[in-house]
Parts: structure tokens; sequence; C-alpha cells
């Protein structure tokens, strides 16, 4: 069960030197209600679904264990352009349980399931400015055509349902801040 909120210490509480990004980073909505009304319909491909181990820094909600878990990616574009990078895991067990509607979502966006049922609940945010030897740049960069920055934006936050928690990342691509019209 999920009683108690792990505290993921790897990423920070506030995003700090973000810039224009900073109130994308901290809209506690959908980030996918966000993307829509501001650049229109949103489409989601889906890069990989299956069993793997958690990254090292999302370990904490797993304790010592390290069970597989199941790993969701995808990416949401806009008028054919990749925006967001997409990293879910939920623990395999909770896949056949409270999440068990996460393996049917095909290309339908995780954020609309999620803001759409009250019963889930949503914890705080927590940021990263990502690296280059982080395994969520690179699952980035393999999506976006340009050459990427060494350094890019992420956010994540847990979700519950039913005493079982999910963990769902979202990387800012560089053509977020493009498409805004930000440097």
């Amino acid at each position: 069960m999920f009683n108690a909120i792990p505290v993921d210490r790897l990423w920070c509480a506030r995003p700090l030197a973000a810039g224009s990004l900073q109130p994308w980073l901290m809209d506690g909505g959908s980030l996918t209600a966000r993307l829509t009304r501001v650049f229109g319909p949103i489409s989601v491909m889906v890069l990989n679904q299956g069993l793997r181990r958690p990254h090292a820094d999302e370990r904490f909600l797993w304790g010592p264990a390290q069970p597989p878990v199941l790993v969701r990616e995808v990416v949401l574009s806009s008028q054919g352009q990749a925006l967001i990078f997409a990293h879910t895991v939920v623990a395999l067990h909770h896949q056949r349980g409270a999440w068990r509607g996460l393996v049917n979502l095909g290309h339908r966006p995780l954020g609309a399931a999620l803001f759409a049922d009250p019963k889930i609940t949503r914890h705080s945010l927590r940021y990263k400015a990502l690296r280059t030897n982080h395994p969520l740049w690179s699952g980035a960069a393999r999506q976006y055509a340009p050459v990427m920055p060494t350094v890019i934006w992420a956010r994540r936050s847990i979700f519950g349902l039913a005493g079982a928690p999910i963990l769902v990342s979202e990387v800012f691509l560089p053509s977020v801040l493009a498409r805004l019209g930000a440097k």
C-alpha cells in the first residue's frame, strides 16, 4: 500500500533558474490541457511500454526491493512538432490493480485520465534540470531531431489511487520554448 508519500530527495521542490519556462513547470493542472490551449490539438505517440527496472532516481518510491516496473514513454506533439517527452512508472502489481487502465491508454494522453478521476490525488511537483547523463535526457534526445541542449527542464509528481502510486515525469523539449517565442 501507499500510505506515506516518499520524499524525492534528488529532484528540487522549486525550479531554480528556469526562466520563462517556470510558469509551465509550476502549473499544477494538466499539462496536456495547457498545451492544447496554447498550441492546439495534441497528439500522443507511444514510444514504448513494458517492464524495466526503475531509474536510479525513481527507486525512492519502491524501497530497496526494486521490483520490475511498467514504464510507458510517450511524446506529446502539436502540428507535427514534439513538445514533451513523458515517462510514467508504476509497480507491476499496481498496473494489474488500481492502475490497470494505464495499459490500455493507447494514444490517449494519461493527463486526461488522471485529472478526470476525482479519486486520484496528485502530490507535490518536483523539478530537475536534466543533463546529458540522465536517462530522461537521453530518452528526450532520441525524440527531438535538432541538436539538444546539454540541459533541459523536467518536472514530475506522484499520483495516488487506491493506495497505489504512479510516478509521472514530463520533460520539456526545446520546441516548447521556441514555440512560445522565448529565449
